[in-house]
């Protein structure tokens, strides 16, 4: 067993901590959690720092349980949210439990003989339990002052026009309640989380303190922020999920791969598995040579391979060489539809390319590359047009349904960058 803080340190995921964290690391062999939220059928980037964190904690020697909040996330966390959530039926929260432990496996090790890692759903204690029985083992310990000066309670109330529901603020009782139950049925003498969380896991801690008179710890690691001050795993579309289904393997790659240079050295710290050394040179590699990304590529590489597989690092690839004119071969419908989702697009009648088809120079006026027919004619004369990637060679060139991809898109371009997307209806 090694001691995995000052690595942890290193890469900066230690924001707070209660005292002893780094002595009962270096000395013992413990078991730690952290809960990931169900709300959801996938779990998101943000969630990938918390399963890399137990990862290196696992790979430490450490045992690490990854608790699926099928009870708590029925009720709503107030920390980080600006309203009351929507709460989901029991039914919902179980399925999604059910697809966020395939995503924990591909990151933390359920297999090895040592420190397996496991997945625990904390709605199996706190469905059980009785309100009278709550109100008497856990309410009491805690007073309301306690509770209202706690950061995620605090921001709620003071945010106008806000406030927060009874509901929401018991969050911090079964979060305590969850911690309590662990230490004691599964020896987890650690909680780790966001550091929003650092007054729910304090609360932990204390409620094992006063009820079991035993010793706790917590640790919180940064909320990732990116250098410009926008929202981590927030694009223009969206959040980035783990899923393939909410979030293609080609746009998860992308995402990596348009990381700013102020902001890729920190990410290679945070979700890779590189060591000081390597990541040294790749920052190197930024100062000296931004232009060629080669750390925006290993991050991109590194971070898909390891949600994904290696396939769909090879396609994503594969994929973002379409727009320097590489081939289509091979690709479907859906992944047209990401490669070029913010290039110009228009539709096209699928009956017109049916039979004897269509000229190219149709298609180019049709879709507004080329302003007339004329136009259509000199450019692909001159070498510049390309269906599919495919340079067209004559103006009278037929198009045809079976040069579709999937009976669907075709792609136009136009020189070396100006695409467009032509979808058949």
């Amino acid at each position: 067993m090694t001691n995995i803080f000052d690595e942890l340190k290193w890469r900066g995921l230690v924001f707070d901590h209660t005292e002893g964290v780094p002595e009962v690391l270096a000395k013992e062999k413990i078991s730690t959690y952290i809960g990931f939220d169900p709300t959801a059928d996938s779990l998101h980037i943000g969630n990938l720092v918390g399963m890399l964190w137990l990862a290196r904690v696992q790979r430490a020697g450490h045992t690490p349980i990854a608790l699926a909040g099928g009870g708590t996330g029925m009720i709503g966390d107030p920390g980080g949210k600006s309203a009351e959530r929507n709460l989901l039926p029991l039914e919902v929260i179980e399925a999604n439990v059910e697809k966020i432990k395939i995503e924990l496996a591909s990151v933390l090790d359920f297999d090895v003989k040592s420190n397996p890692a496991k997945v625990v759903n904390n709605v199996e204690w706190l469905s059980p339990i009785s309100m009278m029985d709550f109100l008497r083992d856990v309410g009491k310990h805690f007073t309301v002052n306690y509770m209202m000066a706690k950061d995620s309670v605090k921001s709620r109330l003071t945010r106008e026009g806000a406030g927060i529901s009874y509901t929401e603020f018991s969050y911090m009782l079964l979060q305590a309640y969850d911690f309590q139950h662990l230490f004691e049925h599964h020896n987890v003498t650690m909680q780790a989380g966001g550091s929003d969380q650092y007054g729910n896991i304090t609360a932990g801690v204390e409620l094992i303190r006063r009820r079991l008179s035993k010793k706790a710890y917590g640790l919180v690691y940064p909320l990732i922020t990116k250098a410009d001050g926008t929202k981590f795993g927030k694009t223009e579309s969206g959040t980035i999920w783990l899923s393939p289904e909410r979030t293609s393997p080609y746009r998860f790659y992308q995402f990596w791969m348009n990381a700013d240079d102020a902001d890729v050295v920190n990410f290679l710290k945070v979700f890779t598995w590189l060591s000081q050394d390597e990541i040294a040179d790749l920052a190197h590699k930024v100062d000296t040579e931004p232009h060629k990304r080669d750390a925006q590529r290993t991050l991109a590489q590194k971070v898909t391979g390891m949600v994904h597989g290696e396939t769909a690092v090879s396609n994503a690839e594969k994929a973002s060489q379409v727009l320097f004119g590489g081939s289509i071969e091979g690709l479907g419908a859906g992944d047209i539809q990401d490669i070029f989702a913010d290039v110009p697009s228009s539709q096209f009648a699928k009956d017109d390319l049916d039979g004897d088809g269509a000229t190219a120079v149709d298609l180019l006026v049709s879709s507004g590359l080329c302003k007339s027919k004329g136009e259509a004619r000199r450019d692909i004369q001159g070498g510049g047009i390309y269906v599919n990637n495919n340079r067209v060679s004559e103006p009278t060139q037929i198009v045809t349904t079976s040069d579709a991809v999937e009976g669907q898109f075709l792609v136009l371009r136009k020189g070396r960058k100006k695409y467009h997307l032509v979808q058949l209806q």
